[in-house]
């Protein structure tokens, strides 16, 4: 029987908990398997599982069943054929992008990224990657900068705090033609509003420590494969060993290599939170997205700030955003104030909205963006991103929109006193 997206959230895949006739426990939810090391019955048993010839858990580090639970959660509601779990959004595209790249390789990404994926690709050239930066990422942009070396395109769907829309499908359409994959980061956008697979995407990542979690109380990222793209062993060299595993050769070569190397696992605690955030995912962007739109609509008619946010119908993507996220624009707002200064008074005199570095809380956040995420960045840098100095990057929350709107109205009101 087919389930429609918050059904699915509950009920798929199937609880590995869910009790047995003469069992007497049937946990609702995975528990939390808070150990380092699993026990087995015998020697030879742990050999197998060591060795990948048999299924079960040896260390928290390589696989835990709390961990292996969101892993399939994320999996299926993204429509792919796996995932592996990272300590951090940040551990998630590292190695989404390590794992298909060497010394010499080329990515292109788009100029409004989050500010640390900026710091990562700098970080990357001591290893002879090079990444070219589109001002957005579509075709126009795309096609003067590919070359024999480039290995991956890698963007968000939602640029943060650009807020510049991925056309997938276009985009897609001309790098498969080239033989390049496209790595999107769906942390903004989520599963709810767009499934980046259905357009062309080959592999997603997402910080889960966002609008997956939900209520800002767990550090996490999540890499998806849907297995479509074809890892040809002469372009991709890495991949000559993992041939023999068909479409599950990017998730062969990643678990059993990069990130279990690197160790940047995810704890069992933070996969249980995710997993109970996880079950309102659709109910809250539901809700933020509609908050985001009435506050978007009340600045925009209000006319003190300058208001930037893909579902207003005056936004360049707004028919982007009719077409491919249903009209939905995400939870994310950005606001311009005229200066550093009036954009400083006006956050301080919010009296609901919270002065933090994140998105995707339950509560509305708000961050001067220039002076604190961006802060290792250079001034073309910011403005590529779409960042300026008077710009404030507002997080909507699941209050009463009313009260969101009169939080901002009276703050904008004692800017300009």
């Amino acid at each position: 029987m087919g389930m429609k997206f918050n059904t699915a959230l509950l009920h798929r895949p199937p609880r590995p908990e869910r009790p047995k006739e003469n069992e007497p426990f049937g946990s609702t939810l995975t528990p939390i398997y808070q150990v380092s090391a699993f026990e087995h019955g015998s020697a030879e048993q742990l050999e197998k599982v060591f060795n990948n010839q048999a299924g079960g858990f040896a260390y928290s580090r390589i696989g835990n069943p709390t961990v292996d639970s969101f892993e399939k959660k994320m999996a299926y509601i993204e429509k792919g054929i796996g995932a592996v779990a990272c300590s951090s959004g940040m551990a998630a595209v590292t190695a989404a992008l390590l794992n298909v790249l060497e010394s010499g390789d080329e990515i292109i990404a788009g100029a409004g990224l989050f500010g640390g994926t900026i710091d990562l690709f700098r970080d990357l050239e001591a290893f002879g990657i090079k990444t070219k930066f589109a001002e957005h990422i579509t075709t126009e942009a795309l096609g003067p900068l590919i070359t024999d070396r480039t290995k991956a395109v890698f963007g968000e769907i939602i640029g943060n705090p650009a807020l510049d829309v991925v056309d997938i499908r276009k985009v897609t359409n001309l790098l498969h033609s080239r033989n390049i994959p496209f790595i999107a980061d769906c942390t903004t956008a989520t599963p709810y509003l767009v499934n980046a697979f259905d357009l062309g995407a080959d592999i997603i990542v997402h910080s889960s420590s966002k609008y997956i979690n939900g209520g800002g109380n767990s550090i996490s990222g999540v890499i998806i494969d849907n297995g479509s793209f074809h890892w040809d062993e002469t372009r991709y060299r890495g991949f000559a060993e993992y041939k023999k595993y068909g479409k599950f050769a990017y998730l062969a070569k990643l678990r059993n290599g990069l990130w279990r190397n690197m160790g940047a696992c995810l704890s069992p605690m933070n996969a249980f939170m995710n997993l109970v955030g996880m079950e309102t995912l659709g109910l809250r962007m539901e809700r933020l997205c509609s908050n985001a739109l009435k506050l978007a609509q009340f600045l925009e008619k209000d006319g003190r700030v300058k208001v930037n946010y893909p579902a207003l119908e005056t936004s360049p993507y707004y028919p982007l955003v009719k077409q491919q996220f249903g009209g939905k624009g995400g939870a994310i707002l950005t606001i311009r104030t005229g200066s550093k200064e009036k954009a400083f008074r006006l956050i301080n005199r919010l009296q609901y909205a919270v002065n933090a570095t994140n998105i995707g809380d339950v509560r509305t956040l708000v961050i001067h963006p220039s002076s604190t995420i961006y802060a290792h960045s250079d001034l073309p840098q910011r403005e590529a991103a779409g960042v300026y100095d008077d710009l404030i990057r507002i997080s909507i929350g699941i209050e009463d929109a009313e009260d969101i709107i009169a939080d901002f109205k009276q703050a904008i009101d004692s800017m300009e006193e």
